[in-house]
């Protein structure tokens, strides 16, 4: 080993504070030196002598805690062809696996498996290019992978990330090709794990590491030759790329290799990276969007440096008692695994060194998750293309109910409650889309669609077959709105007028409303009656028939409630304004009603700024609560976010929804990446997750 020059009035600073311990991947045998103590006596630290590993390899090692506080912690290394092996921290040899040729691991803790909360253990094996998932307790790794977790690419690494709202684990694996593969990790039906595609990232190189940070939902990755990336680890987000420290910068010499993050508590959070042209560690506060704060080497009891820091792990959490938390730096050139103490971290460079944050302890959010138990098949189009449905409920044939979605670039789509496609009108940029049945048209009582149409700035006007569910243009003629670029539409059916009406906003101030009238000719007119006006963009509205009232979403400043029937004047009152309500974030976007028998009901309302959905009392406009619907790992299904529009029925709609359900558009369809489309979430999820009412 050759000291780092260049580093030297670093090292000297160093060397009474940086505690290490040398654990070799074949025995791991570990010995205390007690001369550590003559550096500091409040040094932590473990100095073992190097020993080759069985094939001379080494190329990751990570701290595995016990199930409880009376299960002391293991090393898990991994020696390439010669598998994992499991040492405990007084040497003891407890176990060895043999895995294939393994170059990165990862651990997870409470992974409900088999009925109980597991800690498991992922693993990338080069030699079979498969992600192999193990569980680990008392010593023991226990191989309980489905047998199909190919990774399709050259794999460097895997790292896991918890997310806080629906508590589903995702592994991140990374490639020889810039590869960033998020994959959701489930229990299958027969009792083994296995992994779903989420969704690709890719940059231009090699990564070698990531490592995700639960608690702010970022994935941290390595990229060789380029620097280190921050990326959204929630499937749900944007990617929200982000460059923390670049190889052209002064911070990293040539290249960066291991990655670790460093959670200790709130006020102790740190990305710590391997640069490996210096041979030194760079520490880097996440609490400040990554600043850099410093860079060291790691030094042995001579003074000597480790040449080519590799992989990392840290850990904001005690080994053991009197201990603070630690990062673990894999010692390729001697095959042993260096341990750095973050208390001597953070005198260096006069930051927190608290460690308080247990890895088994799971992350609680205070928001209620509901899943979805069915998607719809995706649009055609590509981008933000499909954007707002209505259910249809068939009052004689549940089952056969239909839920009707727009694709604004390009038509509409009707789909079955299993999200099948029926039928796709290819008439238009349809932007919103409604219905109300009980319409007279030539002699028959029929159920009216009608969808903003951006093509011919019309409303588009149909009828629904209530045999199949598919629907007829029976506009007499285009039908225009006089207004540019009409997107927001709604319907109401009057119980003081009895005719059937259609809002319509564009992209502007104005909302316009007109009455379906029969032209005689089994063909529809639209008659204006109103014209209303609002401060600032409009989009989402609903009516609720029975009290004759009309719901509008100003999408930056909130709910406005006025009345609905033409003769209703321009009065109108604001009920939910969003920076006086804590549960909306703007923009507001899809609104619907739910009916209840009895009377009353709820007004759902898309909060897109912040992907929840939220509910409140249709008589007293009281708050009820929000959701935020979360992927169905079972189904496959992922969650909904970016919402725009939405809809809910009280009806009874088949079997799964026989008290009606939400139906909701999906700004980003993933696992796999696709094309937007919506998901159906049963009413029963909801109400039993609020303690809301049901018909």
């Amino acid at each position: 080993m050759t000291k780092k020059n260049g580093h030297s009035g670093l090292i000297a600073a160093l060397s009474s504070s940086v505690g290490l311990f040398a654990l070799s991947s074949c025995n791991t045998a570990l010995s205390q030196n007690q001369s550590v103590e003559a550096f500091d006596p409040h040094h932590t630290g473990i100095v073992a002598e190097p020993a080759a590993s069985i094939d001379g390899e080494l190329e990751a090692a990570l701290a595995v805690f016990g199930a409880d506080a009376s299960k002391t912690p293991v090393i898990i290394t991994s020696a390439g062809q010669a598998g994992l092996q499991v040492s405990s921290l007084n040497g003891e040899t407890l176990s060895t696996t043999l895995a294939g040729e393994v170059t990165g691991i990862d651990v997870a803790y409470n992974f409900p498996f088999a009925g109980a909360n597991s800690t498991l253990i992922g693993a990338v094996d080069d030699a079979s290019g498969s992600l192999r998932l193990y569980t680990y307790a008392d010593g023991q790794l226990t191989d309980v992978g489905a047998g199909n977790e190919t990774i399709g690419f050259a794999a460097e690494n895997v790292c896991f990330y918890r997310h806080q709202l629906d508590g589903l684990l995702y592994a991140f694996i990374v490639g020889d090709g810039g590869e960033v593969d998020q994959n959701l990790i489930f229990e299958t039906s027969d009792g083994r794990v296995s992994k779903r595609p989420v969704r690709r990232i890719s940059v231009p190189a090699t990564i070698k590491q990531c490592v995700a940070d639960s608690v702010t939902g970022k994935v941290y990755a390595s990229e060789e030759l380029v620097g280190i990336w921050s990326f959204n680890a929630d499937p749900e987000a944007l990617t929200g790329a982000q460059m923390i420290d670049r190889v052209d910068r002064d911070n990293i010499t040539e290249e960066v290799g291991g990655l670790a993050f460093y959670n200790g508590g709130p006020s102790s959070r740190y990305i710590f990276a391997s640069d490996i042209g210096a041979g030194k560690i760079n520490v880097y506060d996440a609490n400040a969007k990554g600043a850099y704060v410093g860079g060291f080497e790691a030094v042995f009891e001579d003074g000597e440096s480790l040449e080519e820091p590799g992989q990392l792990f840290a850990m904001g959490y005690p080994l053991s008692s009197g201990q603070t938390g630690s990062v673990l730096i894999a010692d390729e050139d001697n095959s042993q695994v260096q341990s750095v103490s973050m208390a001597q971290i953070a005198e260096r460079f006069g930051v927190s060194a608290e460690a308080s944050v247990d890895p088994r302890v799971s992350l609680v959010s205070n928001t209620v998750a509901v899943r979805p138990s069915a998607e719809s098949a995706a649009v055609t189009s590509y981008g933000d293309a499909a954007d707002d449905p209505v259910i249809w409920a068939d009052p004689d044939n549940p089952a056969n109910s239909k839920m009707i979605g727009t694709d604004k670039k390009s038509g509409l789509y009707v789909y079955d409650m299993s999200g099948n496609e029926i039928q796709y009108l290819p008439d238009g940029k349809m932007n919103n889309v409604d219905l109300r049945g009980g319409f007279s048209l030539n002699g028959q009582i029929v159920t009216i669609v009608t969808a903003s149409d951006r093509t011919n700035d019309a409303i588009a006007i149909y009828v629904l077959d209530p045999t199949n569910g598919t629907l007829s243009n029976v506009a007499n003629g285009i039908q225009p709105t006089d207004l540019e670029d009409p997107y927001g539409l709604c319907m109401y059916s009057s119980p003081n007028t009895g005719g059937t009406y259609v809002f319509i906003n564009g992209d502007e101030t104005r909302k316009r409303q007109w009455e379906l009238i029969d032209a005689g000719n089994g063909k529809v007119d639209a008659v204006f009656v109103r014209e209303l006006e609002f401060d600032s963009q409009t989009e989402g509205c609903v009516a609720d028939d029975a009290n004759g009232t009309l719901y509008v979403g100003e999408e930056d400043v909130g709910i406005w409630k006025l009345g609905a029937d033409p003769f209703g004047g321009s009065a109108k009152t604001m009920v939910h304004l969003i920076e006086d309500d804590p549960y909306l974030t703007d923009d507001v976007e899809g609104l619907s009603i739910y009916n209840l028998d009895q009377g009353g009901g709820y007004l759902v309302v898309s909060s897109q700024g912040d992907d929840t959905y939220a509910f409140y009392d249709l008589e007293s406009d009281e708050y009820k609560g929000s959701v935020a619907i979360v992927a169905n790992g079972t189904n496959g299904i992922d969650g909904a976010s970016e919402t725009d529009g939405l809809d809910v029925s009280s009806a009874n709609l088949g079997p799964g929804y026989e008290h009606g359900a939400i139906v909701v558009q999906d700004g980003r369809n993933v696992m796999p990446t696709e094309n937007q489309n919506f998901k159906y979430v049963p009413w029963d999820d909801v109400a039993d997750a609020l303690g809301l009412e049901k018909n």
